[in-house]
């Protein structure tokens, strides 16, 4: 295999149809690591918000370096696109287009993956990311298909009262571990549905997630509600799931 095949960044993209989702296809990109082959199963990290997650949190960049630098276990990256003119009704729990949007994921997209690519297929070795109202999209696929998904990276979670209500009801959650940031100038956030204190939202669905026997490794830092703070976050965030040091 060549130099160039052991070091270069791949990202491709794929269209996945869908049954559940009123346009019948979403758009995804995939990050393979250097040396990437196809006997092997790779951890993989699936990314609401993908383009933001690529462009904006630079999350190809900063795995690709990782991999190459520090010497960490390859992984691969799934972005899954969204319209932000539908992001609320699909991310947020009792949205709309919500349960579609975790049907997607779950029957559709993750099967789609899976069969075209080599990551690995148990729950510990698959990562649900978000920022935001991807971070409670996360949770509500977790909490949908807890013999999926058991791991979590959060950043700075929109948990509003639909998420709440989903914790309120959940079961044993003594298999999830959830990484979760949020920033201390989060306090007064606008969104297009109101203001809120994020960093109250956090720490209440931190409680609550530890009241159901949830493992938080949970942080607050000087930061605002945006992809400077989040892409800071995000080397540390990898690294308690895939770092050589992991412990979640």
């Amino acid at each position: 295999m060549s130099e160039d095949r052991q070091t270069r960044r791949t990202i491709v993209r794929h269209e996945v149809t869908s049954a559940y989702l009123a346009e019948g296809r979403r758009t995804l990109r995939l990050y393979l690591p250097p040396g990437y082959r196809e006997d092997l199963e790779y951890p993989v990290v699936y990314c609401q918000d993908g383009e933001d997650f690529f462009n904006f949190g630079r999350i190809a960049t900063i795995s690709h370096a990782l991999i190459l630098e520090r010497n960490w276990e390859p992984f691969v990256i799934v972005g899954v696109d969204v319209d932000k003119k539908v992001r609320t009704s699909e991310y947020m729990p009792g949205g709309e287009r919500h349960e579609a949007y975790v049907r997607f994921f779950v029957d559709e997209l993750v099967p789609f993956v899976e069969a075209r690519t080599s990551v690995a297929r148990t729950p510990e070795r698959r990562l649900l990311a978000g920022d935001s109202l991807g971070a409670a999209a996360s949770l509500s696929i977790a909490l949908a298909r807890p013999d999926l998904f058991t791991r979590i990276l959060s950043l700075s979670g929109a948990y509003y009262e639909g998420s709440i209500e989903q914790l309120l009801t959940a079961p044993d959650l003594s298999e999830l571990s959830v990484w979760m940031t949020v920033g201390l100038q989060e306090n007064a956030y606008e969104t297009d549905h109101g203001t809120f204190d994020f960093v109250d939202l956090n720490r209440s669905a931190r409680r609550m997630l530890e009241l159901r026997g949830a493992y938080i490794d949970y942080r607050e830092k000087n930061g605002e509600h945006k992809w400077g703070f989040w892409q800071s976050e995000l080397p540390e965030a990898l690294a308690a799931f895939l770092g050589p040091s992991a412990h979640m």
